[in-house]
């Protein structure tokens, strides 16, 4: 028996159009470790939005219902290469019911149950997901599970990370983010120095109700400052940026390097022999990474991604990581949506410029069945 449904996909043409649509679509049935997920929620992370608008021009792109088309810019068409022509499904994940399943144990201890999943097509009303990668919600709503994988275990493997380093703190360069706020849990829960940085003088106060200690605002003038004191109070040599773009990361390293130099009893050529070390996990600048190196050799700047973390710490680790999660779904781990739309409305000029510009606390929540 065939599931049908309706489903986003977002199609970039080598020519730099981008169409953005939902169409009705069969859904196979579930074979053997699959099963088949009734969608009821699904949060657009910045995770999602590489593909679901990336660098388009969203002002003047034409919208009708269910679909807008819109252009988008050199370089980001050029450098998007790979993916021109592909019709792609998005959403990374989400939550509903389970409403068939494969023939393996696994799935069909899961039928009739609400998980959280992560089936990369999630704004969609139906989605094939691996049954070793649904989490059961018992008693928790659709809602509460929805942002249940990607930022709680993005928050959490930072901590793994940072643990399996011998770190005993981290810096992190948004921290009011709905990621952020859950490190800052995760950071007080385990003991583990946090400096966070913001913008705004209202993310500062968010972050301080949450029990921060150490909350730095680059808009004001001693900046610099007080990011040196935080970094001397905590030994926050080792941090997590989503900015990407910019000089954030460059910021970071010089004021690290500063407190390291202050420690030193002697002079050298080269800097500090600290160890400095940032991973860049998203992109919300799209502009290229400025580092102006004036701080030793003793840095370190890599890619951090959550999919390959998981792989590369066993299934050990990923299955505490889990239990954590669930155990503290609404608490920790808790998610706030600033809107809720469903597949159509997700895709109005409204919605669309206004999820764009993934400001701190306002995410939106995708409902296809609302």
């Amino acid at each position: 028996m065939s599931t049908t449904g309706k489903q986003l996909f977002t199609t970039l043409k080598s020519d730099g159009t981008l169409t953005v649509a939902i169409e009705d679509v069969t859904f196979p049935d579930p074979t053997g470790n699959q099963v088949l997920v009734k969608m009821e929620a699904a949060p657009i992370n910045p995770s999602d939005l590489a593909i679901l608008a990336g660098a388009a021009d969203l002002e003047s792109a034409e919208y009708s219902p269910g679909k807008y088309v819109a252009k988008m810019p050199e370089p980001f068409n050029a450098g998007s290469k790979a993916r021109h022509g592909l019709k792609l499904p998005a959403g990374n994940e989400g939550a509903g019911t389970v409403v068939a399943t494969g023939d393996d144990d696994k799935a069909k201890s899961l039928m009739g149950q609400r998980v959280a999943c992560v089936p990369g097509n999630a704004y969609s009303q139906y989605c094939i997901a691996e049954a070793a990668m649904c989490l059961p919600l018992g008693d928790y709503s659709a809602e509460d599970g929805a942002s249940g994988f990607v930022n709680p275990m993005t928050a959490l493997g930072f901590v793994e990370n940072a643990k399996m380093d011998g770190q005993n703190a981290i810096l992190h360069t948004v921290g009011a983010s709905n990621l952020g706020q859950m490190l800052t849990r995760i950071c007080n829960e385990d003991g583990i120095g946090l400096v966070n940085l913001v913008r705004k003088k209202d993310q500062a106060e968010l972050l301080k109700k949450l029990g921060s200690t150490h909350v730095v605002n680059s808009s004001d003038d001693d900046f610099m400052n007080q990011l040196r004191s935080a970094i001397d109070d905590t030994d926050a040599f080792y941090g997590f940026d989503p900015i990407g773009g910019g000089k954030s990361v460059d910021s970071v390293f010089k004021a690290m390097e500063q407190v390291a130099v202050d420690k030193m009893t002697e002079y050298s050529r080269y800097g500090s022999n600290q160890q400095k070390r940032m991973f860049i996990y998203g992109r919300l600048d799209t502009g290229p990474t400025i580092l102006s190196p004036s701080y030793g050799f003793g840095w370190t700047l890599s890619g951090w991604l959550l999919f390959p973390f998981i792989q590369s710490v066993g299934a050990e680790t990923v299955g505490r990581m889990r239990k954590r999660v669930l155990e503290n779904l609404t608490t920790t781990f808790a998610s706030h949506y600033k809107k809720r739309v469903d597949l159509e409305e997700m895709l109005t000029k409204e919605a669309v410029t206004d999820y764009r510009a993934m400001k701190t606390g306002e995410k939106y929540l995708v409902m296809p069945w609302k």
